[in-house]
Formats: structure tokens, C-alpha cells, sequence
């Protein structure tokens, strides 16, 4: 069932990142939100069988509220900050998922790793941001805090499956570190392709890292 689930989310993916390329917005209205909705599926599915644990249940609500901020970012009027309060939410909602069980990892030099990237990607934005610089540095607080966390699960407990919520997490964050430079310091033609194709691996890592 898994399996079925992940054809499914990479063929609505790849319809969604053709409408993208194209453009095509109809596409995107479409397989935007199903794509997230099949994820958001296969998180249910793996949650159901560990009997829907904490942090299963924690990743499911963050994929909720996902696809509320996929919603807000894909509509025609500019709804970025909405988009930005959904995805927050989200990334809490990841960190409660990581940190369940053995609560706050503390590894010195993964913090610091974390906090020196966060420091050069705001560094990067600054010019552009404007109004925004507050809201954003909130928001790049609350997505280094969800990647740190999930890293530090992945030394505490190993596995694969640990392994696959860490790489999603530099996923989201990659992603998310394109669409601000698109949208804060210089705009180029691939950039929408770039932030979906990583956006939708790091949900799809994370949602089949459930029962780690």
C-alpha cells in the first residue's frame, strides 16, 4: 500500500511540476493540493499502523496545515503571509513529531552547523526583505529549529527511517531557501520547478518516516 501511495504522489507531483514549467495554472490548482493530500494520505495510512503514536499524529496535522500553506502560496492574489503563518505551524508541529519521546537533542556542533546557514541564508535575503525582515526571521527560526531537531532524532535513534525525516527537513529548507531568493533577491524561470520538486520530496521523506 505504501508503494501504491507513492506512484500515486509522484505522478500527481510530476503533473503538478509540468504545470509549473509550462506554465499551466489550471495543473497547478489541481495537482498542488492533491499531490499534498496524497502525502498527507500515506502519512494516515503508516500512522494507522504504529496505532497513530505522537509523533505520527504530530506529522499528520503539520501536513495539514501544508496544504492550507500551499492554498494561500498558489492563489492569484498574494497571500505570502498567510502561506508563511500555515507553513510555521507546520514546522512546530514537526518539531513536537521529532522531539517526542526523548524531548530537545543538543548536539553543540549540529547546532552551531544549523545556526551558521541560518545566519548566511538571512544575511543573503536581507536587502530584499524590507517589512518582511521580522516575519521572516521567525519563520527561518522555526524551519532550522524542525531540520536541527529531525537530525538530532536521526543520531539518536538511526535507521532509515529517522534518516529519511533529516533529509526531508534539508529538503524543506532548501526549498523554502529558493523561494525566498526568488521572491526576495532576484527571480529565475526554474525557480518555481526547483522549490516544488524539493518541497515534495522532503513532505514525502517525512511522511514515510512515520513509525520511526
Amino acid at each position: 500500500m505504501t508503494l501504491a501511495f507513492v506512484v500515486l504522489i509522484v505522478l500527481s507531483a510530476a503533473l503538478e511540476l509540468w504545470g509549473e514549467y509550462r506554465p499551466a495554472r489550471t495543473w497547478v490548482y489541481v495537482f498542488k493540493p492533491l499531490t499534498t493530500l496524497l502525502i498527507l494520505g500515506l502519512a494516515v495510512y503508516r500512522g494507522a499502523t504504529v496505532g497513530f503514536e505522537r509523533s505520527a499524529l504530530w506529522i499528520g496535522v503539520g501536513l495539514v496545515f501544508s496544504l492550507a500553506g500551499d492554498v494561500f502560496l498558489m492563489l492569484p492574489d498574494d497571500r505570502f503571509i498567510p502561506g508563511l503563518l500555515s507553513f510555521f505551524v507546520a514546522h512546530l508541529c514537526y518539531i513536537v513529531a521529532f522531539t517526542a519521546g526523548r524531548g530537545f537533542g543538543l548536539t553543540p556542533w549540529l547546532l552551531l552547523a544549523f545556526v551558521a546557514c541560518g545566519a548566511i541564508v538571512y544575511r543573503l535575503l536581507w536587502p530584499g526583505l524590507q517589512d518582511l525582515r521580522w516575519p521572516v526571521l521567525g519563520y527561518l527560526l522555526g524551519i532550522l529549529t524542525m531540520g536541527w531537531q529531525a537530525w538530532e532524532r536521526y543520531l539518536a535513534l538511526g535507521g532509515p527511517l529517522a534518516l529519511a525525516a533529516a533529509i526531508g527537513a534539508l529538503c524543506f529548507i532548501l526549498s523554502d531557501a529558493t523561494l525566498a531568493w526568488q521572491r526576495f533577491r532576484r527571480d529565475f524561470a526554474s525557480a518555481p520547478f526547483l522549490v516544488m520538486l524539493t518541497y515534495y520530496l522532503a513532505q514525502l521523506l517525512i511522511a514515510l518516516s512515520v513509525g520511526a
